[in-house]
């Protein structure tokens, strides 16, 4: 290279520093900006997650209470069809149904309607008629059985509104005799919403298939019977689906939401759980700001010495120095993310290891560099990341993200989450693996408890509703290959309405804990099943247990509540809480026509009984087997 060339060199390196300093300004601006963005979809998808968390466990809600509903319900429809609607019969049902009602805070009415629409048990209604409600029209001209979930209607007696529930049942002939209705109150639903708190302008609201709002917390009085129809979650193709994120600006109060709706699968009701878009992203702005202020103030001081350098090019030595400190300040910026950053080679030997290493797996670069990567990898975890890592090495893939489980140096082990990328030479041959880890400790522990809250009651620490459903769904089906027998205990707490008028809710929910801690005591087996059913009425299923051994554990549980001696002054009979039993026991592969429901449908008959013959008491299926339909078999 001669002078002249070497001097057009030098006069372009001006030009071509400023290019690089505007470039990399704009660089960091643009990482930066994108950054931020990111941060931003991760707060939306984060809210997104949580209500999706919050509509699937209020529609569950939902759905349990209707099933609560319809369980009251079908014994009401298999005793009128039974009896049929004799004035004593209505008479018998009529106290049954107001005990029912008053022992669960959830149910607003529970009725009988005769095949003309009139209310034959409701006081204060006889003599009105239902023949024009849309309810009674669908079991007046539809034969099915199954029950039927109507629009939110407005209460006759208290001008509630209330979503109701409803079951045809036939006189002896076949033909239309009438219905049983049961409901619940609006504003149930709206209180039981209030313990979600998921922000200061966030709501949670069911609404019918048809857009009619059931229940709105906040504002349940002004929001309630009101129709959505017109909004795009009922009217837009793309999100007729079961659930899913869903951003919009409310129709009722007009603000920017974010949310997650969720269609039942077995009624017609949508639950959209919502937090107000603004207040959502106000911390992420704030801190946004204050982020993007720091990064101006850096893009300006790498612009100044940017200048500096330019005028300085010619300046060897003091360019050189510019540089090597502009390197520096870059590794520091690198360096100070919370993420651990490593460079593995192709042997698997760690070649870089960042300083945020002390904190993710508690060693020091300097202990972790020159070691094998995957050697502090869970034992049950190491084929999985080792198939990437050979994957990768290989050329076959380019980035992966793998969670897994890593040694600390002070606690058993942490959970990781790992993004992995090759780097290449310029050969474009493999010549490494580059990873970003960050420690999930905190979100796997909370996964995991989220998962037990799915199926564990949080009063009594027992099995809850949707556990029990599953498990004796699991347990008929086994019983049927195995052509064994399967048995169900229903446990009710006597007077426990009188119980909490007389010592408060914090008494009544100690109560039951008693009684759960009994129970669960008789769970002597890994099959056998204790859950909270419903209020104060547990079950107890029993794989492998006739008729007999149900009635022994049933008495002993029986003995055992009463022992417990916990006081009860309104049970005059014994001064003490006690609790009423009913058990029912069959081989479901001699039942080849009955379902779960025939089981749970003898033991809450017997369990009836017991509560009908005094209290205190336990009653098998087979002493009340006048009582139940000739083809129950149990």
């Amino acid at each position: 290279m001669n002078a002249a060339t070497q001097r057009v060199g030098w006069s372009r390196l001006p030009l071509r520093a400023a290019a690089f300093v505007v470039l990399t300004c704009a660089t960091i601006l643009g990482v930066s900006g994108w950054r931020e963005w990111a941060a931003r979809d991760a707060v939306l998808r984060g809210a997104e997650t949580e209500m999706a968390n919050v509509a699937r466990s209020l529609t569950q809600h939902a759905e349990d209470s209707l099933d609560l509903l319809d369980s009251g319900v079908v014994g009401v429809v298999s005793r009128l069809e039974m009896d049929g609607t004799e004035p004593a019969t209505i008479a018998k049902l009529r106290s049954l149904l107001d005990a029912r009602r008053k022992a669960m805070e959830r149910v607003h009415s529970l009725a009988i309607i005769d095949d003309q629409g009139n209310w034959l048990t409701l006081p204060g209604t006889i003599g009105s008629t239902l023949s024009d409600d849309a309810f009674f029209r669908y079991h007046q001209l539809s034969p099915k059985r199954e029950p039927y979930v109507g629009r939110p209607v407005k209460s006759q007696l208290d001008g509630e509104w209330l979503i109701t529930l409803s079951r045809r049942f036939n006189k002896l002939d076949g033909s239309f005799g009438g219905a049983v209705l049961a409901t619940i109150s609006s504003r149930y639903l709206s209180h039981f919403y209030e313990q979600f708190e998921i922000g200061r302008n966030s709501s949670v609201a069911l609404v019918h298939g048809d857009g009619l709002v059931i229940a709105r917390n906040p504002s349940n009085d002004k929001f309630v019977g009101r129709s959505v129809a017109d909004a795009p979650l009922f009217r837009d193709p793309s999100l007729q689906r079961a659930g899913g994120a869903y951003h919009f600006k409310s129709p009722l109060d007009g603000a920017e939401r974010v949310s997650f709706f969720k269609r039942s699968s077995r009624f017609p009701l949508v639950l959209l759980a919502t937090v107000d878009k603004e207040e959502l992203l106000a911390p992420w702005r704030a801190a946004a700001i204050s982020r993007m202020l720091y990064v101006l103030a850096l893009v300006m001081l790498i612009a100044i010495i940017g200048a500096v350098l330019v005028r300085q090019l010619q300046r060897g030595q003091r360019m050189a120095a510019a540089l090597v400190e502009k390197e520096a300040h870059f590794r520091l910026l690198a360096e100070g993310s919370s993420d651990m950053v490593t460079r593995i080679g192709l042997d698997e030997r760690l070649r870089y290891v960042s300083p945020s290493s002390v904190r993710v797996v508690g060693w020091r670069p300097n202990q972790l560099i020159g070691t094998p990567a995957l050697a502090g990898v869970h034992a049950d975890d190491l084929p999985q990341v080792q198939l990437l890592v050979d994957a990768m090495k290989r050329g076959e893939k380019e980035e992966v993200r793998v969670t897994y489980r890593n040694v600390h140096r002070q606690d058993s082990e942490v959970w990781l989450e790992s993004t992995m990328r090759v780097t290449r030479k310029e050969n474009g041959n493999v010549d490494g693996v580059v990873a970003i880890s960050r420690d999930i400790t905190e979100q796997k522990k909370l996964e995991t408890r989220l998962e037990t809250l799915a199926i564990e009651d949080s009063l009594t620490g027992l099995a809850n509703r949707r556990r029990f459903d599953e498990r004796l769904k699991e347990e008929w089906a086994r019983a049927y290959r195995d052509r064994s027998s399967l048995a169900l205990l229903m446990i009710d707490v006597d007077h426990f309405k009188a119980y909490n008028d007389e010592y408060g809710h914090p008494a009544g929910d100690a109560c039951l804990r008693v009684v759960a801690t009994v129970i669960a005591a008789e769970m002597q087996r890994a099959g056998d099943l204790a859950a909270r059913y419903g209020g104060e009425e547990f079950a107890m299923l029993l794989p492998n247990t006739d008729a007999a051994g149900c009635a022994r554990i049933g008495e002993r549980i029986r003995r055992a509540v009463r022992e417990a001696g916990v006081v009860h002054s309104t049970n005059r009979a014994s001064g003490c809480v006690t609790a009423s039993l009913g058990g029912a026991a069959c081989r479901p592969a001699l039942e080849r026509t009955a379902g779960v429901g025939s089981l749970i449908e003898a033991a809450d008959q017997a369990l009836y009984a017991a509560k009908e013959g005094g209290r205190d008491r336990l009653m098998m299926s087979v002493e009340v087997a006048s009582l139940l339909p000739k083809a129950s078999g149990l």
